[in-house]
């Protein structure tokens, strides 16, 4: 059976957009943070883009009611000794990330992650407060924040386990084994060298750093970061996904301008793409171009 098949592989315009803070159709641009060193720009390094969720009048009357309802919802944001715990929280998953290495921290289960922490007199444990919000945080329904994404990892301690995942060549990033190893050899056998995984495999302690990252650079707003960024535990980066990008295009891969590109292109041609998360999808999330869907 071909991998060119829409079974094996699709795109998917989930929540892991630009590290910019989207508001409607205006991007606040990102300050600088301590991001991945790789030539082919982790997603931690996006930039900020425009273009919202896409134009109503062309949205099917589901998606529509969707949309108004998250536009409706009441923003949450964090604020005051949350705020501070967001900060200090976000902070020490900064450093286990500096400790171990970015691609070492992409696959890190939570438990493993708190025993960096407590081990590392230059970390340090997290307390338990910090604690008890990222638990807080893990088990709220992100539909509160306008998110209607589907919860795909349901425990906070849920495990990636090395045998099942691959470091692929010249990316730095990790791969599960099987179906999304052959799709990504497809892709790469089918396009050529010009297109790279740009980011792999997630665990719940890369994606709490994801997350709070984007809601810091949100004012501290949980739902305006869950518009481009799927919350810990809803992103399918932890069960299979994988981002793509054209070589030597940076920060744009990351940003609607990947649409225009002969990759993406290619991977519409070759059957690649089944929109999981299109514009004007029923989620809360914007449009990504460049999100291959497995799972």
């Amino acid at each position: 059976m071909s991998l060119r098949r829409r079974d094996f592989l699709a795109l998917s315009m989930g929540a892991i957009a630009a590290v910019g803070c989207v508001s409607g159709k205006r991007a606040i641009a990102p300050d600088d943070m301590a991001i991945a060193a790789n030539s082919f720009a982790d997603e931690d390094a996006r930039s900020d883009f425009e273009d919202g969720v896409g134009d109503e009048e062309t949205m099917p009357k589901d998606h529509l009611a969707i949309f108004e309802e998250a536009q409706h919802l009441e923003p949450i944001v964090a604020k005051g000794e949350e705020l501070d715990l967001l900060k200090s929280a976000f902070a020490r998953l900064s450093a286990v990330q500096k400790h171990i290495g970015f691609g070492n921290f992409n696959v890190i289960g939570f438990d493993a992650m708190l025993s960096v922490a407590k081990t590392s007199k230059a970390i340090g444990a997290f307390d338990a407060k910090e604690l008890g919000y990222l638990e807080a945080l893990f088990f709220r329904d992100a539909k509160e924040y306008g998110f209607f994404g589907a919860k795909v990892t349901e425990q906070l301690t849920s495990l990636i386990e090395q045998k099942e995942i691959f470091k692929a060549a010249h990316t730095g990033h990790y791969l599960y084994k099987g179906q999304a190893a052959k799709v990504y050899e497809s892709v790469k056998k089918d396009i050529g060298e010009t297109i790279v995984m740009t980011s792999g495999v997630r665990g719940i302690p890369k994606q709490f750093y994801l997350f709070l990252a984007k809601t810091l650079k949100c004012g501290g707003s949980y739902s305006e970061a869950s518009r481009s960024l799927a919350p810990a535990g809803y992103s399918y980066h932890g069960v299979g996904d994988f981002d793509v990008g054209k070589v030597g295009f940076g920060e744009k891969n990351f940003t609607q301008d990947f649409e225009q590109t002969r990759e993406f292109e290619k991977l519409m041609q070759l059957g690649y793409i089944a929109i999981r998360y299109p514009r004007g999808n029923p989620y809360g999330v914007y449009f990504e171009p460049w999100h291959v869907e497995v799972v």
